[in-house]
């Protein structure tokens, strides 16, 4: 199944592509970001793909429609889909863009797949299998987070669009050596692969925006799994802040209750 998904990440990713050249067009959605053809397209690749490949298996996709929780309270199982996560950095054309498709189970992502198609990059992830890598069409490489010495300077990762008062008040209580830039769900992945220490987002995000680059974080463990804060199938699939990373301190289930929320 996993493979399958990943085919099918990378379908969505050259549909992605075909939009990719020349001015890009863009309509705002209510929460006012922006919806493009690319989205569209993207959407129904993944959607019917995924129908395809179990129809016993609901879907969730930010595209679509989504059930009321008097509906969805009683799965154990079901996709959570972004098909363009990062339409921000794809107007920009800056590569910053993912496809993110991920399996919950019992509020827990177990499968999570994110392909950047403007820089051909995979990463993917099943619980209990490790996370992975895959650049430019080479052999898939196991990748593992960072465990740093509490007394060792810390690299963040942040978001490149969503800078807020709230993280900056937040990150002048940690000691930190650099702080690094990128859009959409690959920092989830620059966590995943050592890149960065610790990831916090002080503002809202939705369950598909983060579904599988927690699952290809938590598998990065070089034993067992990594904690992660964020849960799944909630009301109304929204997290409203998080702190991934940092699992010596305690960050992923303390400090962050303590974060200041946004304004």
């Amino acid at each position: 199944m996993l493979r399958r998904v990943m085919a099918l990440a990378r379908e969505a990713g050259e549909a992605i592509l075909a939009y990719y050249e020349g001015e890009i067009e863009a309509q705002p959605k209510s929460d006012g970001s922006p919806l493009t053809l690319a989205d569209r397209a993207a959407h129904r690749i993944i959607s019917d793909g995924l129908a395809a490949l179990d129809p016993a298996i609901p879907v969730v996709s930010e595209e679509g429609l989504v059930p009321e929780y008097a509906v969805r309270k009683d799965w154990h199982r079901f996709w959570l889909v972004d098909p363009l996560d990062g339409s921000k950095e794809f107007i920009k054309h800056n590569g910053e863009f993912t496809v993110n498709i991920a399996l919950i189970e019992h509020a827990e992502p177990v499968m999570g797949v994110i392909f950047a198609p403007a820089l051909d990059l995979m990463y993917y992830a099943a619980k209990g299998g490790g996370a992975w890598k895959q650049e430019d069409g080479a052999s898939p490489k196991r990748i593992f987070s960072s465990d740093p010495e509490r007394t060792v300077p810390l690299t963040i990762v942040e978001s490149r669009s969503h800078p807020s008062p709230a993280l900056e008040d937040y990150l002048s209580t940690l000691h930190i050596a650099r702080r690094l830039e990128v859009g959409s769900s690959l920092k989830f992945c620059w966590l995943a692969e050592g890149k960065a220490d610790v990831y916090p987002r002080l503002g809202p995000t939705m369950e598909w925006d983060v579904a599988a680059g927690d699952c290809i974080y938590r598998n990065a463990a070089r034993k067992g799994q990594n904690p992660s804060p964020l849960t799944y199938n909630k009301p109304n699939l929204r997290n409203d802040r998080f702190v991934v990373g940092l699992p010596r301190c305690g960050e992923n289930s303390t400090d962050v209750a303590e974060a200041p929320t946004e304004p």
